[in-house]
Parts: C-alpha cells; structure tokens; sequence
C-alpha cells in the first residue's frame, strides 16, 4: 500500500512538472440555464387558504388598503372587507350598485369606489367605510387608480369612452379625457404619464397628467383585446395582458419588446416589483407567471391551476401574496347577459404566496 501510494504522489508529481496547469473557464450561463436555475431555486405558488365571502353576485378588482390590514372586493352591488390575513369580515361599503373597482388616497384618509350600474363613484372614510358623498362620473366607470403625480382620482370610463378626473380634495370632477374607445383599465409611472388600455381598439394611450391631453397612441398588436395592465416603474416597462398573450412595451416611446403566451381569459396583470414576476389571472382557471430575467428579457416561469372564473388579481407588494376572486358556477342556465349563473354561497377569494 506504501508502495502504491508512493507511486502515485510521484506519478502524480511529473504529471504537474511537465504539464502546467492551465484554468478552466466555467462555460458562460446560457438563458436556457439561467431559467432552469430560476425555476429550480424559486418556489412555486400555491394556494395557501380560501377566504368564503357573503353575499351573491357578480365580482371584478379587489385591493389592498394603503392603511390598515383589510382587503377591499367588490361583489354585485357592495363592497366586502376582510381581514387580509385571516379573512375575517371587517364590513361592508353597501349601494355600489354593478361596483368595478376601488381607490385610496392614504393622504386625505379617504377611499373610493367605481358604480358601473349608477355611472358614480362613491366616496368612504377609510377608517369607518362610511360613505361620505357620491360623485357622477362619465358612463360605467370600471377601473379606478390614485395618480400621484397630479394628485387626482381617475376613472376608467367603458361606454363613456373617457376618463373622469376627481380631485380629491373638493371630490368633485375637474376634467375629462376623451379616448375614442373602450378604457379597461390604467397604471401611472408617477412622473406625469398614465398609461391607459383601450380594449377595443388593441392599443395603449399615454396620457399627460399635467395637462390631461392624449399624447401618443401606441398599438399592441398582434396582441388583442387587452385587459389588465402592469407597469414596471424601475425598467420603464409596461405589461398588458391581452387574448393568450402578454405584450411587453417600452413606456417610453411604445416599442413592443417581447410577446409571450398566457392563459385564456386574463382579465388582470400586476408586477411583483422586488421578485420581478408579471403574474396573470386567466379566467381559464389559471395564473401565468413571467419571470423578468434582464433587459427586455422575460420567460413563462410557470403556470399555476387555480379555479375557472379566477380572472382578476390583486398583490400585496410587501407580503408578496396573491388574491383572486371567484365562485362556483351552476351547470345550467344563464344571465341575461349570457354568463353562466353563480351558485348562491359560493363566492370566495383565492390567497396565493
């Protein structure tokens, strides 16, 4: 053995005095490995909890407030409130009949919803969730957003085909936009641009928020029917979910830089601003998750089976989690819309982290 031993340290030895070591570079990282060492050390979503909801009717946005732990979700003709973590009820804001949307403003302590069905929106304290005034709007208001930059409440106008301009110091209507076509819905880069989806016409508007005129019209195709909007204030990127596609722009001068498939059905889009995800909430019953890798560079982490119906989504950024309304669906029968009817009971928010 000592022998043997020997042999080899000396074997071993003219090996390195006649052959001169020369370093090995690593093989540069690849985006194909680059994204398989993503998808490997980052956890998948899942769905920790349900939260039941009372009441029935139909559902659109849901948020976060700025101020306390509650959830605000709209439902048919109320707003509910509960307890983000545990999902206990915290209230109602009743008489917002065909309610979209809701809005805060953490400065005057005041929150605001978008009445769709009574082209108003309703004005509550965001301590109590008592409404304090309700304020006409141009027609069906869907969504609504703070921009801060103006200090302004925006709504997003369907049939009106415009956007209403609230200050909310007064609560009254200061100005309006026309778009000439359908508003889905709006991010701001706080710096004096709002970005707005026109789901008609497959196009994204910048608007100035100095001045509250249109200034660039920005098409999207071969994206379609857009519906929920992100926006990356970091990247300067916008993110619009439109029919099995994401479609990633340039805020900046409307450049599409990438394209991507999602989900069937998305009908919302937000931007996990510290993990640089772009999650969508496809009504197929799914949530696709895109991963930013760099500049202009993004990949379909995963896609995460929820339940069919969950079509909106809204993020706690500090939390990291995910909220998703939905209900069950009766196998029979139709609205006078033509939706399938909502089984009685069985509204509930999907939490995901």
């Amino acid at each position: 053995m000592k022998f043997l031993l020997l042999l080899l340290s000396s074997g071993l030895a003219v090996g390195f005095a006649w052959s001169p070591m020369v370093p090995v570079t690593p093989a540069p990282l690849t985006t194909k490995t680059r994204v398989a060492e993503i998808r490997q050390q980052a956890a998948p979503l899942s769905i920790v909890t349900r939260f039941p909801i009372s009441g029935n009717g139909g559902w659109d946005y849901l948020a976060v407030s700025p101020r306390k732990d509650w959830l605000y979700i709209s439902h048919g003709d109320q707003v509910n409130i509960v307890d983000k973590t545990t999902g206990d009820s915290v209230g109602i804001i009743p008489n917002t009949l065909g309610v979209h949307g809701i809005a805060f403003d953490a400065a005057t302590n005041t929150g605001y919803t978008s009445n769709g069905k009574s082209n108003t929106v309703s004005v509550f304290d965001l301590n109590s969730n008592q409404v304090q005034k309700t304020i006409t709007t141009g027609g069906n208001p869907d969504a609504i957003l703070y921009e801060p930059f103006s200090d302004k409440i925006i709504t997003c106008n369907g049939r009106g085909h415009n956007l209403s301009i609230i200050d909310p110091r007064s609560n009254v209507v200061v100005d309006s936009v026309a778009l000439g076509g359908k508003p889905e819905t709006a991010v701001t880069d706080s710096a004096g641009n709002l970005y707005v989806n026109i789901e008609d016409k497959n196009e994204i508007l910048r608007v100035d928020t100095r001045t509250f005129k249109v200034t660039a019209h920005w098409s999207l195709a071969p994206g379609e029917e857009p519906t929920g909007l992100a926006f990356d204030v970091t990247g300067h990127r916008l993110f619009a979910a439109c029919a099995k596609r994401l479609v990633v722009l340039n805020a900046d001068n409307g450049k599409i830089v990438a394209k991507l498939p999602i989900g069937e059905g998305a009908d919302g889009a937000v931007f996990d601003l510290d993990k640089k995800i772009i999650y969508t909430s496809n009504g197929e019953g799914s949530i696709s998750a895109i991963q930013q890798l760099g500049p202009d560079k993004y990949v379909l982490k995963e896609t995460l089976p929820t339940q069919k119906g969950a079509r909106t989504i809204c993020i706690d950024q500090q939390t990291h989690t995910l909220y998703l309304p939905v209900a069950a669906f009766e196998q029979q029968g139709q609205t006078s819309s033509g939706r399938p009817k909502i089984k009685p009971g069985s509204f509930q928010v999907l939490v995901l982290r």
